[in-house]
């Protein structure tokens, strides 16, 4: 059994009615939006997934209901967007390719927030051989989206900083527009340095507006409590020697196993397969 495969079986995906990428692309139009983010053990995630099945759909494509990202993030030799982050600014940002890697798509994603202090997305649909770099287009698309955001850095001042990989599962309710994606099998990397999540646990995001979700309210009756939590700002905390001390890292300690020294770059990486077609 595949980690991917694995994973769905432990959240009990099999029990969701499936849904469409085109129906979870509508009900996921929102771009300006709120995450919530939640970290649970993988028994209280299937009760949890159990109990959405009312009203919650998974994303199922061609029978698959899970997928594999990989997602190379970049920053200056400072660490400027890190820094922004584990200081709570307002003009946060972070800069990525991102890999469905079973489907072949790759796309540039900056991530901002906006006067409100809701996390706004921005996308440019790339060739997959261009994930991890930032090329001409990537480079033009980056400066203009951090511009126009106010955030004083360009593409040339970024060099890859981590990998982040994971198997996640999209769950929607197509009613009210509200989505909710579990990961697992997640790991951090950065040249020969390598943590991971403990695999006894899933990491939940509810992406929505300012109002709690019904998804965030069977969290609260399940006793979870939102973290603040970003796979970059952890992974960095914990491969990058001589941060500073911060809530994040003490987190991270919890619930990830310490770095060790296996070098991502030589691990063979899922082949991608047909491309993904959003809707139109």
């Amino acid at each position: 059994m595949t980690p991917a495969s694995a994973f769905a079986a432990g959240l009990g995906l099999s029990a969701l009615r499936g849904a469409t990428l085109a129906e979870v692309d509508a009900a996921a139009a929102l771009q300006h939006r709120t995450d919530r983010k939640y970290l649970l053990p993988l028994d209280v995630a299937r009760v949890f997934v159990r109990r959405l099945a009312d009203h919650h759909h998974v994303l199922d494509l061609g029978g698959r209901r899970t997928t594999s990202y990989l997602s190379a993030y970049f920053d200056t030799e400072r660490l400027a967007s890190w820094h922004a982050h584990v200081q709570g600014r307002r003009r946060r940002w972070k800069v990525r390719t991102r890999l469905y890697a079973e489907d072949g798509l790759c796309r540039v994603e900056v991530k901002t927030k906006d006067g409100r202090g809701n996390t706004v997305k921005h996308a440019l649909r790339v060739p997959a051989t261009a994930y991890g770099e930032l090329g001409a287009q990537a480079a033009d698309f980056v400066d203009e989206t951090l511009e126009r955001s106010g955030i004083p850095v360009r593409a040339a001042d970024l060099s890859p900083a981590a990998e982040i990989r994971y198997v996640r599962a999209a769950l929607a309710d197509l009613d009210h527009g509200t989505r909710v994606t579990l990961d697992g099998a997640l790991t951090c990397g950065h040249g020969d340095r390598t943590a991971a999540l403990d695999p006894g646990h899933v990491l939940v995001e509810t992406k929505g507006g300012l109002q709690l979700a019904p998804a965030d309210r069977l969290l609260l009756h399940l006793r979870v409590r939102p973290v603040s939590l970003s796979k970059y700002v952890v992974g960095q905390s914990l491969l990058t020697p001589g941060l500073p001390d911060n809530d994040v890292r003490r987190l991270a300690r919890t619930h990830f196993t310490a770095p060790t020294s296996t070098d991502l770059r030589t691990e063979p990486r899922p082949d991608p397969l047909l491309e993904r077609i959003s809707a139109a």
